[in-house]
């Protein structure tokens, strides 16, 4: 049977005292404790020993408890002060407790019912009770002494006297795991070790200077096993959300969609609401639907004929409507805010002028107040897109949406209700189905009305989305719960689908 240089080492130790632990066998070889477990796993697999393990929560003192352990309690402190003068001011304690100590001590005190507290005048008197001058040893102190004469003491055992949970919320102990690691030679290794073992010197890397001087051929080259047990490793990686996005802006890109991009998170209302034909007495533009910025709290409007065209829309009306019938303000328009949509990008490219036909999308962060929960945050990415063209419909819109849901985010069923937007006629609501949340709303779409396209110098049909894409990210992904996004969770980083 092939067995490397430590294999042979640990095994004959082992047979001297047929069961060792981890610890013994590192002082009887000379090897580290890493090569000794390594050996022990290669002997195991081969049936020549058998490791185990055992793991068993326990519990020792902290800084602070070995502190008490020495100089005792700060309610005994106290005690011993009382006992001998009956009653003290609260101010005089300062001499024996610590700020930290004194400000729980009258609480300890009137729970374990050894002082009475009243006040004279300004000051806070402590009074001794029968109580406390008959008080004798607690579970808390009897466990402070076990674990200062013990050092650990099983979990287990200190949770027959007093639960951890009190000895935590005063810092005087915490938990900590050991785990003890022993092997045992089985009967195969014993027969092996009767027959014989040959200790040679072995190598793992063949040298110059070995084969120059022809020792090597004195010694044992190592075979490599590729099917042993080694330590899992995790190779540094994008984030699986930030993967997720990156696949889904290069498949947008390849589709022939041209990205819009912005420097600031931040815009003027115009661009956020105005341009795209919301009414300034919109509900959505109050402080409970979108963030308002503090400071700066105004921007600066675009050029004078742009904004003329989208009063005009707002006051009057284009292409044939009667517009919202209201005074517009330029004023309201100007106020800053986080941005609430990525429509408001598509609305700034319609203005700055587009191909036509021509398709572009960006993929941005918006801010909206929510209650945080499993399928809603407070801050997401939505990317919003829109397709530009003289013979386009609805149906292309429904086309395009539903191949982005089954194809890109992986969704296997989807649907499509009715909604309104002020900025589409007709408009879409598209839901997909998780299996685990049921059926989820992630995106809204429509054609853009001709009182915003004409107002933003555009005279062909729009038609656009806007799609929450961290949903869309839980089907890919594989989780249930949105905030996993974002998660600092190791585990789950590293355990993550990859995304092909």
């Amino acid at each position: 049977m092939d067995l490397s240089y430590n294999e042979k080492i640990v095994l004959l130790n082992l047979a001297e005292t047929k069961r060792a632990s981890v610890e013994e066998l590192v002082e009887r070889t000379g090897l580290e404790q890493v090569a000794v477990m390594r050996a022990l796993l290669g002997l195991q697999s081969k049936g020549l020993a058998k490791l185990h393990e055992r793991s068993e929560k326990i519990v020792k003192l902290t800084e602070i408890g070995k502190r008490y352990a020495e100089i005792g309690l700060p309610e005994w402190r106290v005690l011993r002060i009382l006992r001998e003068k009956g009653k003290v001011e609260l101010e005089e304690l300062r001499n024996v407790l610590s700020e930290e100590e004194l400000r729980p001590i009258v609480g300890l005190l009137r729970k374990e019912g050894w002082a009475n507290v009243r006040k004279e005048g300004e000051k806070l008197i402590l009074e001794i009770t029968e109580k406390g001058l008959e008080a004798g040893e607690r579970p808390i102190d009897r466990v402070l002494r076990l674990l200062a004469e013990r050092g650990t003491v099983p979990l287990r055992e200190i949770e027959t006297i007093v639960k951890i949970g009190e000895l935590k919320r005063r810092k005087i102990a915490e938990e900590d795991v050991i785990t003890e690691r022993w092997a045992e030679i089985t009967s195969k290794g014993e027969e092996l070790v009767r027959k014989g073992i040959e200790l040679r010197r072995e190598v793992s890397l063949l040298t110059p200077e070995l084969i120059s001087s022809g020792k090597w051929r004195e010694v044992t080259l190592k075979r490599f096993d590729i099917k042993a047990p080694v330590r899992r490793v995790y190779p540094g990686k994008k984030q699986p959300y930030r993967a997720f996005l990156d696949k889904i802006r290069r498949k947008l890109i390849e589709m022939g969609f041209i990205e819009m991009t912005v420097d600031s998170l931040i815009e003027t209302q115009f661009w956020n609401f105005d341009a795209l034909f919301q009414p300034q007495n919109h509900p959505a533009r109050e402080w409970t639907d979108t963030y308002q910025l503090k400071y700066p709290k105004v921007g600066h409007l675009p050029e004078k004929e742009l904004v003329e065209r989208v009063k005009t829309a707002h006051e009057r009306g284009l292409a044939g409507s009667r517009g919202w019938g209201y005074v517009w303000s330029p004023e309201r328009a100007m106020l800053l805010m986080p941005r609430a949509h990525g429509t408001a990008l598509s609305g700034r490219q319609l203005a700055k002028g587009v191909e036509i036909p021509g398709k572009y999308f960006t993929i941005q962060r918006v801010f909206r107040p929510d209650v945080l929960d499993r399928t809603h945050l407070i801050e997401f990415n939505q990317v919003d897109g829109f397709v530009v063209g003289e013979d386009l419909n609805f149906r292309h819109l429904l086309g395009i949406l539903k191949r982005f849901a089954i194809e890109i985010a992986g969704a296997k069923k989807v649907k499509f209700l009715p909604d309104y937007y002020p900025f589409t006629e007709p408009s879409v609501q598209m839901s997909a189905y998780h299996p685990e949340l049921g059926w989820v709303e992630f995106g809204g779409a429509g054609v853009f009305r001709e009182e915003m396209t004409k107002a933003l110098g555009i005279d062909a049909p729009v038609i656009a989305w806007g799609i929450g894409i961290d949903r869309l990210a839980m089907f890919k992904l594989g989780i249930d719960d949105i905030r996993y996004l974002f998660s600092y969770d190791l585990k789950w980083l590293r355990e993550a689908r990859v995304i092909l």
